[in-house]
């Protein structure tokens, strides 16, 4: 087989592979959540705002029209026959359909609840809305046990009066996914197929072709319709509606060609006027299609035009004139929408929320799918097959494109396939309502793509370079062969000095045990114990790392002083100690305790090295120090030693101060600290020896011997194992016996590392 077909085969392998996984991840993301917050909203971001249709309008109540009406800010406490009026107002104007999206299940004063049902009645065009109400209800077997639960949920209707006097009755829950609304119901299935507040509203709105409506549906010999009124006279009020728009839907479900069979016979109806076609397509659509649609939403806030309450009725329920909005033939949505306030209650976060928090309204919702039915465009989908195919043909495409073409030709054309593919996605969603999977391929196959194919190059090229290579060392000396085919570094470039902290630590016993094991095992043994070590360091971002056999020298580091790189070096010291704990369980050959230094200051890190060998290493007298301060542990008993320059200014940890040593080489004392945990962890004893201790190191400092030796014999009575405390007894011991004692005996010099 030859080269070119292997690679060719090695293109397609990646473009299945490419095509498969954006499969898999449709599939994985089935309820289309991914799709939706990175996908949908993003086509809904880019068309931007648009002019939803002139039938649909919101006579809005905010925060502010209880104070221009005179009247308790929340609508609740208002007398309803302002609403009565209002009704009044816009049935006088010419509304086709007055749909109120307010609860009116709780009688306030009587007369009020009889003036605004007789508005509602003499409208004739009211759709008032019912609440439904969910919980959980158990469930028992025949003796009464139980065995399990089921959700039931409920409409709450308004008045009785209302509901007498109401056209129709509907409900309005909106499914709420990821914090987010998308969809509406336009029936409920739950509540027996109940159709939701849109649904409603356009069939009110559409009841003046009614006649011609049920005429069409005999016509095609629908069954099933013969007790429904023929005509406008014999419909009644909500029960009525309710009735009829549940066998329309009844009959449509039962006959899955009616809707075709009828959109064709609403085309030939050439003697209907185009707008009386427009709806009856709408009716044919609302009864027909999905129960559960996707909203195409207009814009924000405010895009679906909008009257304020106040500019319509006052607070008598007159009308005041101050808004000439011409309501002819539309459906107004009457409910709280505030355009400017992001705390107002009736709120429903969407991708259209404002930047500053104002959120679309419950009633700017309704009204935005009564403008969705009303023009049959809802968004729509691609069904799960055709998904596949579009994400099979880009990912095949993306993947064998990205493999076979050479990098510089290849990124471009595959960014610019992915690119045109966008613009095809967004010109349809604008055009045609129609959501192709968008963050899939872009954010998904296109960036795997790109990874495998050209991963797979380099490692192409990296096998032909050690091909190369090797084939010019028959003819070159080794080191021209090298650099004919691989690019020179310099180790120079990342040498910088540095302030930080450095940290020293390093395997107690470590002779005994490599005696112990073989070769492998101990290999195995070390690695372990480096990586139980690494991960304390790394989760306080250690930024060097350096294994020096069996010890570790690491540095957290900052362009100047900074107390952060002390305070992460003194935790990830403490927590080293932990890990070892718990490295010691796994491993019991290790007895001893983990010995850790700490220094700050100045050092170097970088390169270091010779001979075309370098490794990346801490160089400096701070690291030197830090390395003797862990030494002194096994001196003087302790696990964590640090230096004041470490310590100064941290809080929340105790620290133990230990005295000034001078460490041999070193030409001044420095001030050394046991970390003996955080404050939040640390005992009462280790509270109380910190205590005691620095009254006792203090009569050492005063070289009073006996009494400084009574002090830490009294220290160790009570805490026996103490190591700093049994240090200066000894000493106090060979001051006392005639060892001479130190000019200043605040400072011990050590004579051993």
């Amino acid at each position: 087989m030859n080269s070119r077909k292997r690679r060719a085969q090695k293109g397609l392998a990646i473009g299945l592979l490419t095509a498969l996984v954006g499969i898999t991840v449709s599939v994985i993301d089935s309820g289309g959540s991914f799709e939706r917050s990175a996908g949908l909203s993003w086509l809904f971001r880019l068309r931007g705002p648009v002019t939803p249709p002139q039938e649909v309008v919101v006579v809005a109540i905010d925060g502010r029209t209880g104070e221009h009406l005179g009247l308790p800010s929340q609508p609740r406490d208002w007398p309803r026959t302002v609403h009565a009026g209002l009704v009044d107002e816009l049935t006088r104007r010419g509304a086709s359909a007055i749909v109120f999206d307010m609860q009116f299940d709780k009688s306030r004063v009587s007369a009020d609840d009889v003036a605004f049902a007789a508005a509602v009645d003499r409208s004739d065009r009211v759709v008032l809305i019912e609440l439904v109400t969910g919980k959980r209800q158990p469930v028992t077997d025949a003796e009464g046990r139980p065995s399990g639960s089921i959700w039931v949920e409920q409409l709450v209707q308004p008045l009785p009066s209302l509901v007498d006097a109401a056209k129709g009755l509907a409900t309005f829950p909106l499914p709420k996914i990821d914090a987010a609304v998308y969809e509406f119901w336009v029936f409920k299935e739950s509540v027996g197929d109940a159709p939701t507040l849109p649904a409603a509203a356009l069939q009110v709105h559409a009841l003046k072709l009614y006649p011609i409506w049920m005429g069409m549906l005999r016509e095609l010999g629908v069954a099933g319709l013969d007790d429904l009124p023929a005509d406008l006279a014999g419909l009644g009020k909500a029960a009525s509606l309710r009735t009829i728009m549940g066998r329309f839907r009844e009959r449509f479900e039962n006959d899955p060609t009616a809707g075709e069979r009828l959109l064709a016979l609403i085309e030939a109806r050439s003697d209907l006027p185009t707008d009386q076609r427009d709806l009856l397509r709408a009716l044919c659509a609302l009864y027909s299609g999905d129960p559960h649609r996707l909203l195409n939403f207009y814009g924000p806030p405010g895009t679906v035009p909008t009257v304020f309450y106040q500019d319509l009725v006052d607070a008598q329920g007159s009308g005041t004139g101050r808004s000439t909005f011409d309501f002819r033939g539309r459906t107004v949505f009457v409910g709280f929408a505030d355009l400017y306030d992001p705390g107002h209650p009736d709120r429903f976060y969407t991708v259209f929320t404002n930047d500053d928090g104002v959120d679309l309204s419950g009633v700017e919702i309704a009204a935005t799918a009564f403008g969705n039915l009303m023009t049959d465009r809802s968004i729509r989908m691609l069904d799960s097959a055709q998904t596949a195919g579009v994400l099979f043909a880009f990912g095949l495409f993306a993947g064998a494109l990205a493999y076979l073409l050479p990098a510089l030709a290849g990124v471009p054309l595959v960014i610019a396939l992915a690119g045109l593919y966008a613009l095809a996605a967004q010109l349809s969603f604008n055009a045609t309502d129609l959501w192709m999977p968008l963050a899939t391929p872009l954010l998904v196959q296109l960036p795997l793509a790109l990874f495998l194919g050209l991963s797979a190059q380099y490692l192409l090229e990296r096998g032909r370079g050690r091909r190369m290579s090797k084939a010019l060392g028959y003819y070159v000396p080794e080191n021209v062969a090298r650099d004919l085919t691989d690019r020179q570094v310099d180790p120079h470039a990342f040498n910088r000095v540095v302030y930080g902290t450095c940290l020293a630590t390093d395997m107690s016993g470590f002779s005994t045990i490599s005696e112990q094991l073989p070769p492998d095992q101990l290999a195995v043994f070390l690695n372990d114990y480096f990586d139980t070590l690494a991960g304390a360091l790394k989760r306080q971002k250690v930024d060097v790392t350096e294994f020096r056999a069996d010890a570790i020298m690491c540095a957290w580091t900052a362009d100047k002083p900074d107390a952060a790189v002390r305070r992460q070096a003194v935790l990830a010291a403490l927590g080293a100690s932990d890990a070892i704990t718990g490295f010691k369980q796994r491993h019991p050959m290790l007895k001893a305790s983990l010995r850790v230094g700490l220094e700050a200051g100045n050092f170097y890190v970088g390169h270091a090295g010779g001979g075309g060998h370098f490794v990346f290493s801490i160089v400096g007298d701070t690291a030197n120090t830090a390395s003797r301060i862990e030494g002194l542990n096994k001196h003087i008993g302790t696990q964590i030693l640090a230096t004041q320059a470490v310590v100064d200014g941290l809080d929340g940890f105790l620290l133990r101060p230990l005295g000034d040593f001078q460490f041999v080489g070193k030409s001044g004392a420095i001030p050394i600290f046991e970390v003996m945990g955080t404050e939040t962890t640390v005992s009462d004893m280790q509270r109380a020896l910190s205590r005691q201790f620095e009254g006792a190191l203090a009569i050492f400092h005063s070289a009073r011997w006996d009494a400084a030796t009574a002090a830490f014999e009294a220290l160790l009575q009570a805490f026996p194992d103490d190591g700093p405390s049994l240090f200066y007894r000894t000493r106090c011991g060979m001051y006392s016996a005639g060892t001479p004692a130190p000019e200043d005996a605040r400072v011990i010099r050590m004579d051993a590392k």
